[in-house]
């Protein structure tokens, strides 16, 4: 039986848990019946109650399997599509057509025939609670709110029922779907270019979604107030409504684009800057928005401009973003694995603690997607060196399985949204507005960015990478997380509905675009990211961006953080002074010591500037020069070598343990 609910004169649609369909409430209350009669009717509820749990079970089931049949054509069409090597569109955009078919289908083609048993009974409430008890004779049946349904809507409750059970829950989105896309950006970070080009990609990230997000949201607000002036406003659209639009979609995806540079092997710092922009904005992102709506000035009128408001803002902003991180880093480090006999075991160890690091972290009052974010980076830097090598490949494949089925059923998800959703909001004048203003806030996030970093970059940012980059600022699954968390009032309904339209423009049009825009702006392709350094010797020898800060943390971090919290490092008991023998040797794990001679500088390439770099290993230093050249010597009596390059581990430690030989002879 349906309950339907008229609060304040718009209809709230409920559904009971354990009502029964056959109780009519029109007659009323016997209070003298039959014992007999009493359990006969008793058994022939629980009866029609289950045989009503069985048909719900078997919807959920049919609803799960549409997805799964999307998920599966996606993927046979994008192995046709790599066989014959088509990338004009890409699998994101291929699962969105799918998603809307589906939805075409289901919002127009599918009708449920109403159950003429169910007796609906009107009832007038001047509020909305999330439960509502009914008493009917005597007994208490348990209501709980599926949403606001339109006037006209009424009638077909059965066709509502049906659109809703195929609308996920957007806490889905967050809590499961979310978690393994940006921990798997993390986790397969390439290290070596992202920090090399850390100064831009941490001004496009931080100042440039700042920026941008201010220029759509003053775009957008006299966007409705031209609105307001002839008309077409039906509801109420604050400044800070047209602020928070601007964060959510100022979060860049460029999913589409990265795919098709990592095919075609694009200029490595250009993928580098995407990408990294990319990965940082979408938390930056996430932050700014929660306080835009943290915003909240004292008094009545709470959308007036308040400076101390504004700053208690700023406060919650860096108060929640550095929590997070330094959350993200904590759980990262603190990620000790110590069941190597048993990879499975292991595994499943490191996958719980990962995901558990972005729910820690939403339960905290933080952000898990900056958290998990530099958890993924953390424990790609110290705990995947703990790991055996079984579970090193296990959990880069399974992160990577996870991300390519979650992305895809985003983007599925989104086509089948167009249509099922109940309260879009489709105004003309915001979405001509909204797309002026997306294309205004990316220019002034790239271009002027672009000039002030050239200014202090020796390897400057060209104009065909900046076109690139303002060409592959796509919205995606973090955009489209953002705007259908909230979609209760009438300004956020129409800002997820445009939201989408955004979505899908920029995934077809731009990222089906990006082959030919490459060729357009003659960006070079099949680059060796590997070989990258031995195709332009004089880069090692130029000095990148903040170069001094990375160096002192790369020794640091060599000499103290790995020795302790991985075996990759060299032993404490060579890198602390004497006086800290025993401290070094109770931190030492014996692991170390048998890996003295496997070390390898994965970060060097990193810092390679002007200046040296001097590693100890025992009796024997490393020396990584201005070139880019590895040089060792004993400490005792041992003769300079010249021109000895280190390109490979074994290399490497052949000839430490040479050189450790010849002064021992000597």
């Amino acid at each position: 039986m349906r309950l339907k609910v008229t609060v304040g004169g718009a209809w709230r649609a409920t559904r009971t848990l354990w009502l029964p369909l056959l109780v009519s409430l029109s007659v009323g209350v016997c209070v003298c019946r039959a014992s007999s009669s009493k359990e006969e009717d008793s058994a022939m509820q629980n009866i029609v109650t289950e045989k009503r749990a069985e048909e719900s079970h078997r919807q959920d089931s049919a609803d799960l399997l549409i997805f799964i049949l999307l998920l599966t054509l996606t993927i046979l069409t994008i192995w046709l599509f790599k066989h014959r090597r088509f990338r004009f569109l890409h699998e994101t955009g291929l699962a969105m057509i799918y998603g809307l078919l589906v939805g075409v289908v289901l919002r127009y083609g599918i009708h449920v025939p109403r159950d003429i048993s169910n007796v609906t009974l009107n009832c007038y409430v001047n509020a909305s609670p999330a439960t509502l008890l009914v008493n009917v004779s005597g007994k208490y049946y348990e209501y709980t709110l599926k949403g606001e349904i339109s006037a006209n809507a009424v009638n077909n409750v059965q066709d509502n029922e049906m659109l809703r059970k195929v609308t996920f829950d957007p806490e889905v989105f967050f809590n499961i779907l979310l978690p393994p896309i940006i921990f798997h950006a993390g986790y397969s970070l390439k290290r070596r270019h992202f920090f090399r080009n850390m100064g831009s990609i941490l001004a496009y990230a931080f100042l440039g979604t700042v920026i941008s997000c201010f220029i759509i949201g003053l775009l957008m607000y006299g966007c409705v107030m031209l609105m307001k002036q002839v008309g077409q406003l039906d509801g109420d659209f604050f400044f800070t409504d047209c602020l928070f639009f601007g964060a959510i979609v100022s979060a860049t995806d460029p999913v589409t684009v990265l795919a098709i540079f990592n095919e075609l092997q694009v200029d490595v710092d250009l993928y580098a800057l995407l990408f990294g922009e990319s990965v940082l904005n979408d938390a930056v992102a996430v932050v700014l928005s929660s306080s835009i709506v943290a915003y909240q000035p004292e008094g009545d009128n709470s959308h007036t401009f308040e400076v101390m408001a504004m700053l208690k803002s700023f406060g919650i902003f860096l108060g929640v973003f550095s929590g997070s991180f330094a959350l993200g880093v904590a759980t990262g480090v603190v990620t000790f694995t110590k069941l190597r006999d048993f990879q499975l075991l292991e595994t499943a160890l490191f996958f719980l603690m990962s995901w558990s690091t972005f729910l820690l972290a939403e339960a905290c009052g933080f952000t898990g997607v900056v958290a998990v974010l530099f958890c993924g980076i953390t424990q790609a830097h110290y705990t995947y060196n703990n790991l055996s090598p079984e579970s090193q490949d296990r959990t880069k494949q399974l992160f990577e399985l996870l991300n390519f089925l979650a992305e895809n059923f985003i983007f599925s998800y989104m086509g089948l949204t167009l249509f099922t959703f109940q309260n879009h909001v489709f105004n003309p004048m915001f979405i001509v507005g909204a797309f002026l203003a997306v294309f205004l806030g990316r220019a002034a996030n790239i271009y002027p960015l672009s000039f002030l970093l050239n200014l202090g970059r020796r390897n400057k940012i060209r104009s065909n990478f900046q076109h690139m980059m303002m060409f592959a600022g796509l919205r995606g699954a973090m955009t489209f997380a953002l705007s259908i968390r909230d979609t209760a009032t009438y300004a956020r309904q129409m800002m997820f509905s445009t939201t989408l339209l955004v979505v899908f423009f920029t995934v077809w049009i731009c990222g089906g675009g990006t082959t030919q825009m490459l060729s357009c702006q003659r960006i070079r392709v099949g680059v060796d990211s590997d070989q990258d350094n031995s195709v332009r010797p004089e880069r090692r020898s130029t000095k990148q961006e903040s170069a001094w800060l990375f160096r002192i943390w790369y020794n640091f971090d060599h000499n103290y953080l790995k020795p302790i919290l991985t075996h990759s490092g060299p032993p404490l008991t060579t890198t602390l002074p004497p006086c800290c023998g025993p401290l070094a040797r109770f931190l030492t794990s014996p692991q170390a010591y048998e890996n003295e001679c496997q070390l390898k500088d994965d970060d060097s390439d990193f810092i390679l500037t002007d200046g040296d770099i001097n590693l100890t290993y025992g009796d024997v230093t490393v020396s990584t020069d201005a070139s880019g050249a590895h040089t060792s010597g004993g400490s005792r009596h041992a003769d300079p070598v010249d021109d000895f390059t280190v390109h490979s581990v074994t290399i490497k430690c052949l000839g430490i343990v040479v050189l450790s030989l010849a002064t021992q002879t000597e």
